[in-house]
This record gives structure tokens, sequence and C-alpha cells, in this order.
């Protein structure tokens, strides 16, 4: 369903104005980074030092939250500022139909995840409606080829990168998807790697492919942002697929850093179902991914200064949900701390916890730290704040769809210091792969598993080891009350509400 809309009084009047007012914002969101695999956060063994300068120059969070504790479903709470007993995506539905041979590779002829809601407005629709220019570059996992969701259709400019997240297993693909409004594209299309099709998909020969998606991805998007200027506002969403399985990339300085710089390496035989290649270095090429990825910040915030568009672009950087164990990672190697209990796939703190930076020097003070609870559905109405663009709630909800309505709490006061900010009454997730729910009320966390409840006061018991629910039975029935409040049924994913 296509949105038209008019534009709010600030984004007119900014326009108006003849020069950019309104700040620009890049939202970097990486794939399975654990809240603990940063420098900035407690990380001792993987080198960080842009992501830690990141902080350094903006405002770390302690209490932010994914919209879901897996992929998809978290990127849907982040575009549609709804969490996930609304949303309509809430878990991973995959689409692999038909076949299509890139030189002795078979591949799928359509991939792709289940497409977001046709009658529900997404985050690019509202700034590419209010005037802004959108990019999107990495992975989009929200509809397959073809069907009514994907960046062309909804509101994005530029894209390049992976539509189905499946694809995204392998980072030495035989495809990359791509559209450009401005070169004319009727739609997404396939951009055959023809340097990587000549060698098979999974093996011994794999690594003679030499197309590395990560970097390809990552220069599409610096290729990008240096198109853009001061005079015309844009919105770049950097949904990049480091440092998520499988564990391959270049042999290169990065990697031959980590390379026996372990006491102890992991070995990992392989999945071809799932497209995770072996590995003899699981240690090295998890750190080496990481850095990587930093490497990229760092290209990403040298540009801006670059181009002296530093000062009004707000740098949003975040991971979609906890740390995985998939391709032969093994993050309790380098989360010793033991922080947090849990990891992609749980409503524990550790599969939903990330960490997140935001720099705006314009607005945001430089070195902060901050408790403030968020979650990615707060993210809508924030970067509307940003952008001037007022009222969205009642502009965008579509009126002619029964509850369509947005979950998020704008936490522009808690970046800028103006105006008060408004805390949620609570946090909620449902997640159907694993049956799990969790409702975060103030300091009180309540785990669902199967539809029996635990309760944990995260003040005392960050790693959610003490169950208080036989102590507390009225925390615990408020907290019910809730789930039964903010559910609303799904027939493609279903989860066992509390008795």
């Amino acid at each position: 369903m296509k949105h038209t809309f008019l534009f709010g009084s600030a984004a007119l009047a900014a326009l108006a104005a003849g020069a950019q007012q309104r700040p620009n914002i890049i939202y970097i969101m990486c794939d399975d980074m654990g809240y603990g695999d940063l420098g900035c956060y407690g990380q001792r063994l993987i080198a960080t030092p842009n992501i830690d300068r990141l902080a350094n120059q903006g405002m770390r969070f302690t209490q932010a939250y994914a919209g879901s504790p897996v992929s998809a479903p978290s990127r849907a709470c982040f575009m549609t500022g709804q969490h996930t007993g609304h949303t309509h995506v809430r878990a991973n539905k995959e689409y692999w139909t038909g076949s299509v041979q890139y030189g002795a590779n078979t591949d799928y002829a359509r991939v792709g995840q289940e497409p977001y809601d046709a009658n529900h407005v997404i985050i690019p629709e509202i700034f590419k409606d209010n005037g802004y220019t959108t990019g999107m570059f990495g992975k989009w996992a929200g509809g397959y080829e073809g069907s009514h969701s994907t960046p062309d259709k909804r509101g994005i400019d530029e894209f390049y990168g992976y539509i189905c997240q499946f694809q995204a297993h392998l980072y030495y693909p035989n495809f990359l998807n791509s559209y450009s409004r401005s070169a004319g594209d009727d739609g997404v299309k396939r951009e055959v790697l023809e340097e990587n099709t000549p060698y098979p998909m999974y093996g011994t020969n794999y690594k003679k492919r030499t197309q590395y998606s990560a970097d390809l991805i990552h220069q599409r998007a610096m290729a990008w942002l240096d198109q853009q200027t001061a005079d015309q506002p844009f919105l770049g969403i950097f949904t990049y697929t480091l440092p998520h399985a499988e564990l391959a990339q270049p042999e290169d300085s990065i990697l031959l850093a980590y390379k026996g710089h372990f006491c102890q390496e992991r070995t990992f035989g392989g999945q071809e179902g799932s497209r995770y290649n072996p590995t003899q270095y699981g240690h090295a090429e998890f750190a080496a991914m990481i850095t990587r990825l930093d490497v990229q910040v760092g290209e990403i915030m040298a540009k801006l200064e670059e181009k002296g568009l530093a000062d009004n672009t707000v740098l949003i950087f975040t991971s979609d949900n906890g740390p995985h164990e998939e391709g032969g990672a093994d993050p309790s190697f380098f989360n010793r701390d033991g922080l947090l209990q849990g990891v992609k796939r749980s409503t524990y703190e550790g599969g939903i916890r990330i960490p997140f930076i935001v720099r705006w020097p314009a607005k945001v003070a430089a070195g902060s730290v901050n408790d403030h609870q968020l979650a990615f559905y707060d993210l809508m109405p924030t970067f509307c704040d940003i952008a001037g663009i007022e009222n969205y709630e009642e502009r965008y909800r579509n009126k002619q769809v029964a509850n369509d309505h947005f979950d998020g709490l704008s936490f522009y006061p808690t970046l800028t210091g103006e105006g008060k900010q408004q805390p949620h009454e609570y946090l909620y997730w449902e997640f159907s792969e694993t049956n799990m729910m969790a409702v975060r009320m103030g300091d009180w966390k309540l785990v669902v598993k199967n539809g029996a409840c635990k309760l944990f006061d995260l003040a005392t018991d960050l790693h959610e080891d003490n169950d208080l629910a036989a102590q507390y039975p009225e925390i615990v029935n408020q907290m019910k009350e809730i789930i039964r409040q903010e559910h609303v049924d799904s027939p493609l994913f279903r989860v066992t509400l509390p008795q």
C-alpha cells in the first residue's frame, strides 16, 4: 500500500528556509553483536577503537533493548515502531522457492522473509514523505523478492545488500540485491557476483571466492554517503551483517592479527544446510569480524568529518539482538564475566540487551552514560523528533485499519536534555520460535517460557538467577495482565500465554 501524506509544519519551515536545518541520521545496526562485545562495554579481547571513540564523543546507553531476540522481528520493531505483541513480523518466517544456477551452484529463485504489513507505515516511508533522501545498505529481512514489501516499495531511494537474511549466511554469496531510484530501476534486482560463482558455496574451494559481501556493502554505503550534501537531509540505514555467522572473511591484516593470538581456538566442521562453512579459527574469525566492523564505522565517521556533516548528523550504533552461537561462534569465551544470562533467541537479558551509542555533537553531551530504558520501537518517535516531523502518530496511523497504532516513546529529551523524558511503564517482548515472552517493569523482569513464569529483580540480580515469583505473586499477576493487554493473537507466530 502506498502512503501519501502532508508535510508537518516544522518540516515545511525547514524546506522553505532553503538551507538544511534538519539533522541527518545514520543508523548502523550490526548483526548479532552482544552487549559485552565492545571495549566501551567491557570487552578485553577484541579491539574496537573507533566505536569506543564514538562512545567517548556521544552517549552510551546501558539499558537499551532490541525489539526481539532474533533478526527479522527485531528489525520489524525498529521499522514499524511496534513491539512484538503488535507488529506483523514476530519471528523468522522464510520464503525460499524455485531454483536457479550460478555456475555449478544451485540457489533459490526467490528468497526472503515474511513481508511487513502493507497497511502500516515504516520509518523510511515517513522520512521519504518528509523530504529526506533515504538509503539502506545491508540486510533487509522485511519481505521476499517480488512481495509487496521490498525496499523499492517502502520508501528507500537506494538499496544494496541482502533482501533475504538466510542468503546473508554466506559472506561470499552468488548475488546481492540492489535498487537505485536515481538510476531509474523499476524494482529490486539481483547483481550476480561473477568472481564468486565459478567456485562452490561450500567446502574447501569456497575461499577461492573473492567478492566479500561485507566489504561490497560498506563500499556501496560509503559511495552513497559521499554523494550526500549539507543542503539535503538524509536518512541512512546501515544494517551491516558483521559479525553474524558464517565466520568467514578475507585473509588480511585484520584476521592475521588474531590468528594464534588466543590460548585456545574453536574449530567448527561446518553446516552446509545453514550455509555455514567450516573454520579452524572460530575465535580469531569472530574477533576479526568485530574489528573489521569497527574499521568500517571509523571510515563512516571520517567521511562525515571530511564532508563537514558530522555536527549535523545523528550517528547511532547498535546491534539487532544478543550474541549468536551459530557457525562456530563461542560467546561465552569473549564474555567470561558472565554479566548477562542468555544469547540470541532468548528473552533473558543476554538475548535482548544490546550496545547502543548515539553521537550528535550539536545536542548530545560527549562522554555521557545513560541508564534510560529504551527499545527499538522507540526509534520511530525519536527519529521524528530529531527531524521535526510533528504528530507522527496522528498523521501516519492508518485509520482504515482497526487498532493500527504505535508503541514507542521518544527518548529525544534524554539525548538532548530538552523537555521532560517520559519513561516506559513497561517494555514487552514475545518470540514464538522458543515460545518465550518477557516484560520489564521498572527493575522487575518477568520471563515466560512455555507459559511458565519467572520473576527477577534486575537491580540486585542482573544475571537473572533468583526466581522471586513465589515471593511476589501480586507483581507476577500485574505483569501477566500487561501480557494479556499487549498481546494480539497472530496466526503465523503463536506463543503460550501465562495462565
